[in-house]
């Protein structure tokens, strides 16, 4: 039995762009906990942790604009 895939009829938004979407929230959910590591990290004086957290954070951030940014071209068109 092959198992039908959802390619937009279900939710009205194709793969692709449902793929955009949950990439950006991801990272974007990804910046928020990386803030909440690297607090940890400083309340526990480990600056070196809490700086990899920092550098993790602000990679979902730039992931998360591409995202949008990406999105938003391929929505315009």
């Amino acid at each position: 039995m092959v198992a039908h895939e959802e390619t937009g009829q279900v939710t009205g938004t194709k793969d692709k762009h449902y793929n955009i979407i949950w990439f950006t929230e991801a990272c974007l959910s990804n910046a928020l906990r990386m803030e909440t590591y690297a607090k940890d990290a400083e309340r526990d004086g480990d600056n070196e942790l809490a700086d990899f957290f920092r550098r993790a954070q602000e990679e979902s951030r730039k992931g998360a604009e591409r995202g949008k940014e990406l999105l938003a071209a391929r929505l315009a068109k």
